[in-house]
């Protein structure tokens, strides 16, 4: 294993303190040495397989390049857990799912090996996209989290004629009914708007991938100018749900909701399905200091529209009926290449400047 000469000579200095101590403070301090100080936390979703597989899901990419050298033991969740020591950066593997997110992120966090305490985190995954906001292969960084699960659902086909939808709040009585409700129970999650404007700054003008296949899938967007654009970096919020929807109508309801949540401040671009669940556990780990929710960034880059291009049907292009295999899937690898391009930018400027981001989240001047 290789350390830092850096590294070793504050243990040893380490070591000489504890030997002139108390019982006691030899203990703490002996606790807080033995713990792996980690600066960035990259969070994916899954890896299709084997994480060093090449460019086969979210955390592949991160492995091999990072590189994400040493796997560790996470016999809790079963999940993976790689390091990078020298550099301090940890990659975990949540699971797909609320449910997985949530669990894996709270074991992380509790784990006794490592000091998490000034650690920024970097979720960064795939997702749809709604065409009205931008392109498959583009990246969008959030700064609002709204959750599409806590609801109550009437069956469209059962609902008041005047109803735009069967979702509405738990504790409301039909859609969209004001005052909005309180949202302490993990509704809705703001992330450290400085620090999302930031990253998006720094990242607004890296080039992303862009193939013919891509161009032909972007092209039958009739109507949505930005849907036809090539791949870009934008300002996006995030809804997460646990159903893998699609089409049109619930378009409409994943824009009014995230609006409705976010009192108008936020603008439903991307779908995934986690990143409720890792925000909640994040915020439960900051109680009791081993996270801080204004480090933590959301970055999801788009393998698909979330609506149907205009003359299919919703089941049609949640299929992929009328398009050729490869122009259907036209936009997953470059989104997870664009997960990684874009998310190691700000990686690496927060190692770089790692003496005053340690203490000081970065923000716009």
């Amino acid at each position: 294993m290789k350390m830092s000469k850096r590294f070793v000579s504050l243990q040893l200095a380490a070591l000489m303190l504890l030997a002139a101590c108390g019982e006691a403070p030899r203990q703490q301090m002996a606790e807080a040495i033995s713990k792996i100080p980690v600066k960035v936390v990259i969070v994916a979703m899954f890896d299709s397989g084997a994480a060093t597989a090449a460019g086969a899901g979210e955390f592949n990419r991160w492995v091999s390049r990072t590189p994400l050298d040493e796997k560790l033991d996470f016999k809790l969740t079963g999940q993976e857990l790689r390091i990078n020591r020298e550099k301090g950066v940890l990659g975990v593997v949540t699971g797909i799912g609320t449910i997985k997110a949530t669990s894996t992120i709270m074991a992380l966090g509790l784990d006794e090996r490592f000091d998490l305490s000034k650690a920024y985190w970097l979720i960064a995954g795939i997702s749809g996209i709604d065409p009205a906001d931008g392109s498959i292969g583009s990246a969008a960084w959030a700064e609002w989290i709204v959750d599409g699960d806590l609801a109550h659902h009437i069956d469209a086909r059962e609902m008041p004629d005047d109803w735009s939808t069967g979702y509405f709040p738990l504790r409301r009585d039909k859609p969209y009914e004001a005052p909005r409700p309180p949202a302490e129970k993990g509704h809705v999650f703001q992330l450290n708007p400085d620090l999302a404007n930031w990253a998006y700054q720094l990242t607004k003008d890296v080039k992303l991938e862009d193939t013919e296949n891509m161009q032909k899938h972007r092209a039958h967007y009739t109507g949505h100018p930005k849907a036809q654009r090539p791949p870009f970096v934008l300002k996006g919020d995030h809804m997460a749900a646990m159903t893998y929807w699609h089409g049109e109508k619930m378009n409409e309801w994943a824009n009014g909701w995230v609006s409705y949540w976010t009192e108008g401040k936020g603008n439903f671009v991307t779908s995934a399905m986690e990143d409720s669940g890792s925000f909640y556990a994040l915020k439960m780990l900051e109680n009791v200091g081993r996270a801080d929710t204004q480090r933590v960034m959301v970055l999801r880059t788009a393998s698909n529209y979330t609506v149907q291009s205009p003359g299919s049907t919703a089941e049609e292009s949640l299929n992929g009926i009328k398009l050729s295999p490869e122009i259907a899937s036209a936009g997953f690898q470059p989104s997870l290449e664009a997960a990684y391009q874009v998310g190691v930018v700000v990686v690496d400027e927060l190692l770089a400047t790692w003496d005053v981001a340690k203490d000081t989240p970065p923000a716009v001047k």
